[in-house]
């Protein structure tokens, strides 16, 4: 009886071996609790609507993706434990954290494994370390605020602008970024503002906004504290146009901040509301799936997954080392692979660039009111 136990166990681990061989592990580091469940919610309801796509359609070189999602608790602290844990499992690819603060504590135990890691996080400092494993799902800030700026100096005209911007990696590099694209031309800071992640109460904030008197205001935080600070701007009567990026207009803030989002104006650098048809064919099943819409960190959940397919499909093989070496310069088509849903390019420090967007808030709506080409379209 014994030596039969032993015989089936062996075959157990045996199969389980088998189906892990046929299997490949990647594996999503998300915020799904703390102040980034609603990016990280969103980032992985993504991937997780690509995977079962992805495997439905024959998976990866004939291998269905084994994915697995664990909570980062929106810490750091944890991000890094769970980037070793991931690690030691063996994961191909590792999606995840978004937050900034939380890729830049975890990114090093990736690269120290030759894991590449894709982000959903936007601070600069990100791609500017040489990590070789790290690819972005998102614009850097370095991208996007010239983006912003061009359209401040531009279409808004003013002269002087506030900025508040939430007090952690993300919040602070975004805060340098867009007063150094705005100084560059020739526009003024009034009221530099900091917040903090989780802040309820943003009375103050409003006074010192009004008090300063600029011609617009610019909003850098978290998709809760946006939709407080524009509910807070109607309730102090403030009238200047308030402008971001992608968060301040997104689907939850909208949510969150009812007719108080009416007006306000962002860069976006993805949105359901995109007119393209890949990105409506997105939308509907990402509603179908988990009934609701998807903010731009879904589709950077999305789009990452099938960039993972494609360049693993180009280079022939699971290879790590290899799809690395792959993503720098890499340029690919959404006409070869429908599910990038835009071309998408990176370059040798795994920053991306493709078509953008600027939204307006009307009628509790996001509306693309313009399509932006990529930086370096030829």
């Amino acid at each position: 009886m014994k030596l039969f136990k032993q015989l089936v166990l062996s075959s157990l681990i045996g199969v389980a071996s088998i189906a892990s061989a046929q299997n490949v592990k990647i594996i999503g580091l998300v915020e799904l609790t703390g102040t980034g469940t609603t990016s990280g919610t969103n980032f992985d309801n993504g991937i997780k609507l690509a995977v079962k796509e992805i495997n439905a359609a024959g998976g990866i070189l004939g291998k269905k993706i084994d994915y697995v999602s664990y909570d980062t608790q929106s810490n750091p602290g944890v991000a890094k434990g769970l980037t070793d844990k991931a690690v030691d499992e063996g994961a191909y690819v590792v999606m995840g954290p978004v937050f900034s603060g939380s890729i830049m504590v975890s990114m090093a135990s990736t690269k120290r494994a030759e894991i590449p890691n894709f982000t959903g996080g936007e601070a600069a400092a990100i791609t500017q370390q040489g990590n070789p494993y790290i690819f972005r799902t998102s614009f850097t800030q370095s991208t996007a605020m010239p983006k912003i700026a061009n359209y401040i100096r531009d279409k808004v005209k003013a002269k002087t602008v506030d900025v508040v911007y939430v007090n952690n990696d993300f919040g602070k590099g975004g805060r340098d970024l867009i007063i150094k694209s705005l100084e560059a031309r020739g526009i003024k800071i009034g009221a530099d503002i900091s917040s903090e992640p989780g802040q309820v109460d943003f009375s103050s904030v409003v006074v010192k906004a009004k008090q300063s008197n600029a011609d617009a205001l610019f909003a850098y935080t978290n998709e809760e504290e946006s939709a407080r600070l524009l509910r807070e701007l109607k309730k102090q009567g403030y009238k200047k146009p308030v402008i971001g990026e992608t968060v301040l207009t997104s689907q939850k803030v909208i949510e969150l901040a009812g007719d108080a989002a009416n007006g306000a104006i962002a860069h976006v650098g993805l949105t359901a509301d995109a007119p393209q048809a890949g990105v409506k064919k997105f939308d509907a099943a990402f509603q179908k799936e988990y009934s609701s819409r998807s903010d731009h960190n879904g589709l950077k959940g999305y789009i990452g997954m099938y960039t993972i397919k494609a360049v693993t499909e180009k280079i022939g093989k699971f290879d790590s080392k290899a799809f690395a070496a792959a993503m720098k310069n890499i340029s690919l088509s959404a006409k070869a692979n429908p599910g990038l849903l835009l071309d998408i390019s990176y370059d040798e420090n795994g920053d991306l660039d493709r078509e953008s967007y600027l939204t307006t808030v009307v009628n509790g709506k996001q509306v693309v009111s313009e399509i932006l080409p990529p930086v370096n379209k030829k």
